[in-house]
């Protein structure tokens, strides 16, 4: 059993305690967000699980209250549908790259964005959890309290290894080294000064992939990024970011972006003389300047005491390391309004953006949907954290597709990015392995 039955005793007598709207329940618990996730999820069109290093995570299946926009002002809209839900509930938040929703096929029933209320959730957080239960208005909640008394731990299901069918470039690698040198010529003829075009890889298994356990070896693996898992019926999102979009706490506002990128070394000291070489790049360092530019003039409105380091750092991940500038301030500003200024930024779509989303939808040759939007959470006050949906895959059955992409800029090596995008990809790739 999934669940004590103490808690669910508890559940079933405070859930008998009218209340006007949503009833919201929580109970302390001793229960990993995750295995909430992987028990469940399959009883729900719904389930979500955002994890971030500094040890938050917040799993989630099923959807007491569900919230979507579309269009440029859609965070905004999706934000104004918030203020007035109890304080305690955690919220999930996802959009998609662009500002409508993605057509029919693989990204259907993912909205532009959207924002739920789970049914049932457990948070975790500085080594405690609660289990909150949210029960929509005319229900008596009896039929989660059934569910939830029928939930058995999950089991990791073993992996052959002998499953893969195939495996599938989209585009094929010559044509997205052959549109990356487009990208640079685009860019040297001074119509942008940076691009960012992106690639897929379609995995084939010859049995259904569970999507959550996926997420399980995500976490284990990625402790520094952000781990996620977004699932819309039959499909799921899932992914470990290195980059977080902005976070809220307060008044207090952070986010660290990242452009340029070098690949890791297994010699700790090879891999100290790659880092510092990505530190000394002067390729690297005028990509990464743009993004960092770019985050700050559109925070200079919403954000007083804006701070930048003066210089990048390296952020290291297992295959690759990235530049990164940590930025912070004081605002007023909601975490949603804060996204939605600065998506997309430079790191995804390139700088100026008006051109650079000009250039993507003429090279780039796959429908990005959710991938390079936002995943995270936020909550009635307007506090929580976004991350960039990157290092991702979607997961429909026995097809994963996964995505990657690259900073183009006017000394890019066409072939030098084909292969940053096969690094970017490594830890998805072995995750569904």
């Amino acid at each position: 059993m999934l669940l004590p039955r103490p808690v669910l005793a508890e559940l079933e007598l405070r859930l008998g305690v009218p209340a006007r709207g949503l009833r919201v329940v929580e109970v302390p618990v001793d229960l990993d967000p995750l295995d909430l996730v992987r028990a469940g999820a399959a009883a729900f069109g719904f389930a979500g699980f955002f994890a971030s290093p500094e040890g938050r995570e917040i799993g989630a299946i099923g959807a007491a209250r569900r919230f979507t926009a579309s269009g440029p002002h859609r965070l905004g809209e999706l934000d104004g549908a918030l203020p007035g839900l109890d304080p305690s509930l955690p919220i999930l938040v996802g959009f998609a790259f662009a500002d409508e929703a993605p057509p029919a096929g693989g990204w259907a029933g993912f909205a532009a964005a959207a924002a739920v209320v789970p049914e049932v959730a457990v948070v975790r957080a500085g080594g405690r959890a609660r289990l909150v239960v949210t029960v929509p208005p005319g229900s008596d909640g009896g039929g989660v309290l059934t569910l939830l008394s029928g939930l058995e731990r999950p089991h990791a299901v073993p992996d052959t290894g002998d499953g893969d069918e195939g495996v599938e470039a989209h585009p094929l690698p010559a044509d997205y080294v052959g549109a990356v040198d487009e990208a640079v010529g685009a860019i040297r003829s001074g119509l942008v000064s940076k691009v960012v075009l992106a690639r897929s890889v379609m995995v084939r298994r010859g049995f259904p992939i569970d999507a959550f356990e996926v997420v399980a070896r995500l976490r284990a693996a990625q402790p520094s990024s952000w781990v996620f898992g977004w699932q819309e019926g039959e499909a799921v999102l899932v992914g470990a970011s290195p980059e977080l979009l902005v976070a809220r706490s307060g008044e207090h506002v952070h986010l660290s972006p990242l452009a340029g990128s070098a690949p890791r070394s297994p010699d700790p000291e090879q891999d100290r003389r790659i880092g510092e070489s990505l530190l000394a790049s002067a390729k690297d360092r005028e990509e990464h300047e743009m993004v960092v530019i770019d985050a700050m003039a559109r925070l200079e409105p919403l954000v007083s005491g804006l701070y930048r380091s003066p210089t990048p750092q390296l952020h290291r991940l297992p295959t690759v390391q990235h530049l990164a500038t940590p930025i912070s301030g004081t605002t007023r500003a909601r975490l949603l309004e804060l996204a939605e200024a600065l998506h997309p930024t430079a790191a995804v779509g390139g700088y100026p953006r008006g051109a650079a989303l000009r250039l993507i939808g003429r090279l780039e040759q796959i429908e990005r949907g959710w991938y390079a939007g936002g995943i995270g959470w936020t909550d009635a006050a307007g506090d929580g954290e976004i991350a960039v949906a990157l290092r991702c895959a979607l997961l429909r059955g026995e097809v994963a597709v996964a995505y990657a992409g690259c900073g183009i800029v006017a000394d890019s090596l066409p072939a030098a990015e084909l292969e940053e995008t096969r690094l970017k990809l490594r830890p998805m790739l072995e995750a569904l392995s």
